[in-house]
């Protein structure tokens, strides 16, 4: 008995070109995974700061003049928006965890909300650290 070649077909819905449409539900997951990433190494350059300031002054302003530039400025809203969305969803998990808000018009809803109020989270925190 010989087996019959597998179709050309594709074999993952995660290939993404002429066999997938990235949908929002599944571009929110991917999100969160990374900004999970991004949240570890922002952690280790917050620790970082919490060094050079215990280093003494002149590690201190290094690691500020680091942090003022405009890549550091990228590192740190890069993080602080991942923190403001993970936050976000993470509600949005918890929501799903009491057994609601699984029907499509919500889950769609739920993710442009999360979208959304992380813009706006963000938003508000340098605003506010901007104004010190």
């Amino acid at each position: 008995m010989s087996a019959k070649p597998a179709p050309n077909r594709p074999l993952s819905p995660f290939m993404i070109g002429p066999y997938y449409r990235p949908q929002l539900t599944s571009m929110l997951s991917i999100t969160h995974r990374l900004t999970g990433l991004a949240l570890t190494v922002g952690t280790i350059l917050l620790a970082a700061w919490l060094m050079s300031a215990a280093s003494g002054a002149w590690a201190y302003s290094q690691y500020m003049a680091l942090l003022k530039s405009i890549p550091g400025q990228v590192l740190v809203f890069a993080w602080s928006w991942s923190l403001c969305y993970h936050l976000c969803n993470g509600i949005r998990h918890l929501v799903w965890d009491t057994g609601r808000g699984f029907d499509m018009k919500s889950v769609y809803t739920g993710g442009y909300l999360v979208v959304a109020c992380s813009l706006l989270l963000t938003a508000a925190a340098w605003v506010t650290a901007l104004a010190m």
